[in-house]
């Protein structure tokens, strides 16, 4: 089963520093049949307008994810952290038992545009954590690059849950496959252009839910780069 969010039928808002968009309920979005996916709570695609931000705010129990599509976000937290995320790398900050954290746009002249991805953890209370990898487009040039799991593997980043998340670039009629494992579940998020995930078509800005699916084909429509999430 692919079950596909379009991209103009996620929630969102306008604020003028900011324009986001929900694949699931968050702030004063909310759908009861969109309330997350699996272990899959927040999907938001964030574009923030030069200079501007998200002030100091607490998480807790939450295991966050950035990716930088264009621009740079410029974050700071309570653990002492301070980095700019630029395309192509990848941010985790584990909230655990909590953490304070700020976000900017790094620029004051341009904007800048980010996922910002929460998955909930394997069990509460554990210590905040932060790690922050860079995947060269080379890296992710017609292939499915992990980029974060549990272990850490072949350089991902390691995050308090048993997911594994790759990133792809992909031309015209390039193709990559992927296999889940009994009881496995996936969400592809198109980041830009388009792809054929199975049998559906998938575009800037959609989600999919895949369930009951062991072998995934995935093919370039158009030049694209998309996120998979192999889930529990």
């Amino acid at each position: 089963m692919i079950e596909v969010i379009r991209s103009d039928s996620r929630g969102g808002a306008s604020h003028g520093w900011l324009e986001t968009r929900h694949s699931f309920s968050f702030a004063d979005y909310y759908d009861p049949s969109r309330m997350g996916f699996r272990v899959l709570r927040v999907i938001n695609e964030d574009r923030v307008a030069p200079g501007a931000g998200f002030p100091t705010h607490p998480h807790r129990d939450m295991e966050i994810l950035t990716y930088v599509l264009d621009g740079a976000l410029q974050h700071r937290d309570s653990m002492g952290n301070s980095s700019i995320i630029k395309p192509g790398e990848v941010q985790r900050m584990s909230a655990g038992t909590g953490v304070r954290h700020s976000e900017f746009n790094a620029s004051k002249t341009e904007p800048v545009h980010f996922l910002q991805i929460w998955i909930l953890p394997e069990k509460p209370g554990v210590a905040p954590g932060y790690a922050q990898t860079a995947f060269a487009p080379a890296e992710r040039r017609g292939r499915l690059r992990l980029v974060a799991s549990r272990d850490g593997a072949e350089g991902s980043v390691s995050l308090n849950q048993d997911i594994r998340l790759f990133a792809s670039l992909l031309g015209p009629g390039q193709r990559v496959d992927h296999t889940f494992q009994p009881g496995r579940y996936g969400w592809i998020q198109v980041v830009s252009g388009e792809i054929t995930a199975g049998d559906r078509v998938l575009s800037a800005g959609d989600g999919a839910a895949l369930a009951g699916v062991s072998e995934l084909v995935i093919h370039g429509v158009q030049d694209a780069e998309f996120l998979l999430f192999d889930l529990p």
